[in-house]
């Protein structure tokens, strides 16, 4: 619209159908807010009037504040207009600095805004008959406050390098059961709220308070923390369930320093394995042991899918049993068959409700252990141990800052076209 209104004129402007709602012409400082379902249309007139003081002690008649007066031509004129075309005046009010009064009027019948502006165009009066555009701000509400509303999403630098919002819109873990051997859980943390269906100990004497809970809570926390709960963080798999299998204890107060050894392990992991538990986080490392490969080996031919900490040596428990998937930060090479995952200053879950950032391999297997729910969840759990490496090995990243990092919107892609190209088939055979 031209910036320019010549003062002798009446000038229009057109508002389209369904702008909001201007006060009535007695509330002249009042402003629209409220939607109409009749279209209206602005139209200013030339307001030259003199601006004369008034009586000592008075104010301006009409507009207060600064005496800016309505002049009676243009008071005159506004009738004019909405009698000779039949329009309803709903609010008016003076631009000084334009030297024009404003006028909105509401179309009471079913004439189009485009009939009236022609016909207001033809007024020899009228220097300008337009349409008022709708603008609109240009933030992207995704972009400005994240794909969730929670608070500390945008420090999980992990999940966007991971793609997990996109993800997200295909599987959150829904559906997908996982049993979590490490020391407890603090399962009254906010962001956990729902989340650990079922907590058993195995340890001689189970912690005095979940202050203790440091690394287990952390590890619940990358996996499963809830999404959009106005709370903290986002879980890799945030409608995933935790089984929690309480086989290690804590070592210091402040510290995420834990310990389990072959009895509690070996204890933890039957009850695990004998609830049925289809995947097994297991971000610990230690010696081999003959016990407890046979109790993993058992598990996994039994369907059983195992994450579990990538560690030196290259015979170390658990990853260098034989189906066991391995996880590493993709900082730190330590098993040439292991997935990249980022586990550098990874935001997560401490007990008590309190957030802090956690580094090392046992946050790539909790990751890990994530990305796999998702995949799970994407396939009804009707995915083995072998097509999940499958998977992920196809689909890891070959170039850029996460390259050996697994991609999971490209693993998602594939089975889902895998899925497709099944059920095809299965419709050729009828």
């Amino acid at each position: 619209m031209r910036a320019i209104v010549h003062a002798s004129l009446l000038s229009l402007i057109v508002v389209g159908t369904g702008v909001t709602t201007i006060s009535r012409a007695s509330e002249p400082a009042k402003s629209a807010s409220v939607r109409s379902t009749h279209a209206r249309v602005v139209v200013t007139f030339a307001n030259e009037a003199p601006q004369s003081p008034g009586p000592a002690g008075s104010t301006g008649r009409r507009y207060t504040g600064d005496g800016y007066l309505l002049g009676q031509s243009a008071h005159e004129q506004a009738k004019r207009v909405a009698a000779k075309y039949s329009l309803h005046e709903v609010a008016n009010w003076p631009i000084r600095s334009l030297a024009i009064h404003c006028v909105v009027y509401e179309i009471p019948d079913d004439r189009s805004v485009a009939s009236v502006i022609e016909a207001l165009s033809k007024d020899s009066t009228v220097a300008l008959a337009e349409p008022l555009s709708e603008f609109h701000t240009l933030s992207d509400p995704r972009a400005a406050g994240g794909p969730y509303n929670d608070p500390l999403y945008d420090l999980q630098t992990n999940l966007s390098d991971l793609g997990i919002a996109a993800a997200h819109e295909h599987a959150q873990g829904a559906g997908v059961r996982i049993a979590l051997i490490d020391t407890g859980v603090d399962t009254r943390h906010p962001d956990l709220r729902g989340r650990v269906v079922r907590t058993r100990s195995f340890v001689d004497t189970p912690a005095a308070s979940a202050s203790s809970y440091r690394h287990g809570t952390a590890m619940a926390g990358l996996i499963a923390a809830v999404a959009n709960n106005h709370v903290g963080i986002v879980g890799i798999a945030p409608l995933a369930q935790l089984d929690v299998y309480e086989a290690c204890w804590q070592l210091q107060p402040d510290s995420d320093a834990a310990v389990c050894n072959t009895f509690t392990l070996a204890k933890a992991l039957a009850a695990a394995v004998d609830s049925g538990v289809p995947l097994i986080n297991m971000s610990i490392a230690g010696p081999a042991d003959p016990l407890l490969a046979a109790l993993v080996s058992a598990a996994i031919k039994h369907g059983a899918t195992f994450v579990g900490a990538a560690a030196e040596p290259a015979d170390a428990f658990p990853t260098a049993i034989t189906g066991v998937i391995a996880a590493e930060g993709l900082q730190r090479a330590l098993k040439a068959d292991a997935f990249g995952m980022p586990a550098n200053h990874i935001l997560t879950l401490r007990p008590a409700g309190q957030y802090d950032f956690e580094s090392g391999t046992s946050v790539a297997a909790a990751e890990l252990t994530g990305v796999i729910a998702l995949l799970m969840s994407s396939s009804g759990n009707h995915l083995s141990t072998r097509s999940i490496v499958s998977l992920l090995r196809e689909t890891t990243e070959t170039a850029g800052p996460t390259a050996g990092s697994v991609s999971v919107n490209a693993a998602l892609a594939r089975l889902d076209l895998e899925q497709h190209h099944g059920r095809m088939a299965a419709r050729e055979v009828q």
